[in-house]
């Protein structure tokens, strides 16, 4: 099932003007002006591994160059919590799977299609540290000379990276595309560092921007989803008052009804859940108590507070997951 980081992304940069604004702020500048942009189309497949599903959200897209010949832009997503040190075998693979699928789909062809791989990086981790070129992740023997020659002899592939966590805001703001783009780009670079709540009142301008272009509500709608979902207390206040702010208070009464209000007391209980179901799992490793798989998905996935609260306070003198589980304790 997709979490909200993945809807947020793939609705933002599955559209091909905002795929676009990013591809032409990555890609190299030889690149950028030989691509004819009006011919870029999002197609309908992906090739991201089943199980890889809940942590990654792959975009595929066709344009020509002006030349004529066909291009594949392959975008990944990538919001795991953590950097992954084999995204560039993984890259590899996917690349692989694409042009093989297209061989198939073009018999007649004698060559293979140039595809460009871009993994979006916007994690919790930092900035990505892990290596782009397939190459560094072969253990060469030798010294550094010796390593270079052996280096020939291996596969030799690298994708490029927008790593959104080591842009400054004032680049973000400045990159060319349509507002939803650039404000999409400041949400998701600021959307786990903590500073999200005193930011987003700077960002009024582009709230308002997005708003007044076409399909500006339902755009609107997403952004605001989003920040309730991910942010804490804070956040959602921000987020109201910007909503208020842009729409002038019975606009924004008009348009969100009661979803708004809504969405921000179940992220509130959202929170307060996830906070409960952490302590909970601390105060059993403390006591050495074995939390299984199982079990301990049970209580993270709890939503309900009357329960992690009972769970909280029998955690507390427990000695077996039976004194804060079973029901029958008291």
């Amino acid at each position: 099932m997709s979490g909200p980081h993945d809807l947020f992304a793939r609705y933002t940069f599955g559209h091909p003007e905002r795929a676009a604004a990013e591809l032409r702020a990555v890609l190299p500048a030889h690149v950028v002006s030989e691509v004819d942009w009006t011919s870029l189309r999002r197609e309908p497949v992906s090739v991201v591994d089943p199980e890889l599903r809940e942590t990654e959200s792959d975009l595929l897209f066709t344009a020509r160059l002006r030349t004529g010949q066909p291009l594949l832009l392959y975008v990944l997503l990538e919001h795991q919590s953590s950097v992954d040190s084999w995204m560039a075998l993984r890259m590899l693979r996917y690349v692989v799977r694409q042009v093989e699928r297209w061989r198939q789909e073009h018999p007649e062809s004698t060559r293979l299609p140039v595809i460009i791989p871009l993994v979006m990086y916007h994690g919790a981790d930092g900035v990505w540290t892990a290596p782009r070129r397939v190459e560094d992740l072969f253990e060469l023997p030798g010294g550094e000379e010796a390593r270079e020659r052996w280096r020939a002899l291996v596969p030799r592939f690298e994708y490029l990276l927008d790593d959104l966590t080591a842009e400054r805001e004032v680049v973000l703001r400045a990159r060319a595309g349509p507002p939803l783009a650039r404000l999409a780009w400041l949400v998701l670079r600021y959307g786990r560092t903590g500073e999200l709540a005193r930011r987003l009142p700077e960002w009024m301008t582009l709230f308002a921007q997005v708003y007044a272009g076409a399909e500006g509500a339902e755009h609107l709608v997403v952004v605001i989803r989003y920040l309730v979902w991910v942010g804490d207390a804070a956040v959602h206040t921000a987020a109201k008052r910007v909503l208020n702010s842009v729409l002038d208070g019975q606009r924004a009464e008009d348009l969100m009804g009661s979803w708004a209000e809504e969405m921000i007391e179940k992220g509130v209980q959202k929170g307060r859940a996830e906070g409960l179901s952490e302590a909970i799992l601390r105060l059993l490793t403390a006591r050495g108590v074995r939390v299984d798989e199982t079990v301990r998905q049970r209580i993270l996935t709890c939503t309900d507070i009357a329960t992690l609260d009972r769970w909280f306070d029998r955690a507390l003198n427990a000695t077996t997951l039976s004194d804060v589980l079973d029901e029958r304790a008291q």
